[in-house]
């Protein structure tokens, strides 16, 4: 008997474990240090406060794989920490004063969003997996793009440059990087249930 991973409406791989109060708590913690270890990975962008990292594939895996809740609690936790004085969010840095700040705000949002689309199966292929990144990127910079305009005093237009336009590349990259990532992860579930 089959228990393939389309006929598994409404979870994500989260829910593959056994539930638990605990269980879940490690989830949002593992989510939020994912999330700060992969802001570590940062590349300086020449006339940009805002540079290249890991963070917000960081952030929308953890939202994919975890759900809408568990994502946004995850994310959560990382930027009510990082804000607290950890230096994890990118370049090591810590606390409120960052233009950058606005795109990890950005990020609880598209955790939510990436979650209850991965909820509905949006992470068992890759076309559907492509268009779930698309749209949470696409939320992070709506926040973030504005929130570093106002942050720097910089112009909409400035901030499209120094906030969007350089990181267009880079987020495609990651985007097929997930769209590779998640889907396989079904199916090599799905093989693994399918043999039992």
């Amino acid at each position: 008997m089959s228990t393939a991973a389309i006929s598994r409406p409404g979870q994500v791989l989260a829910d593959l474990l056994p539930a638990s109060r605990v269980k879940d708590a490690a989830l949002v913690l593992g989510g939020a240090a994912l999330t700060g270890v992969a802001a570590q990975i940062a590349v300086p962008v020449p006339g940009s406060p805002v540079p290249v990292t890991g963070q917000t594939f960081a952030a929308l895996l953890v939202g994919t794989s975890l759900g809408a809740y568990r994502g946004a609690a995850s994310l959560a936790v990382y930027a009510i920490v990082g804000m607290a004085g950890m230096p994890w969010f990118a370049q090591g840095k810590a606390g409120m004063g960052a233009p950058s700040l606005g795109y990890v705000f950005g990020m609880m949002l598209a955790a939510v969003v990436v979650g209850a689309l991965a909820r509905r199966g949006a992470d068992r292929n890759v076309a559907r997996m492509a268009g779930t990144m698309a749209l949470g990127s696409a939320i992070i910079y709506a926040v973030g793009v504005p929130y570093l305009a106002a942050a720097t005093g910089m112009s909409l237009t400035e901030a499209v440059a120094a906030g969007l336009t350089p990181f267009l590349i880079g987020d495609a990259l990651k985007a097929a990087l997930a769209m590779g990532v998640l889907p396989l992860a079904w199916k090599l579930i799905d093989g693994s249930d399918e043999k039992h």
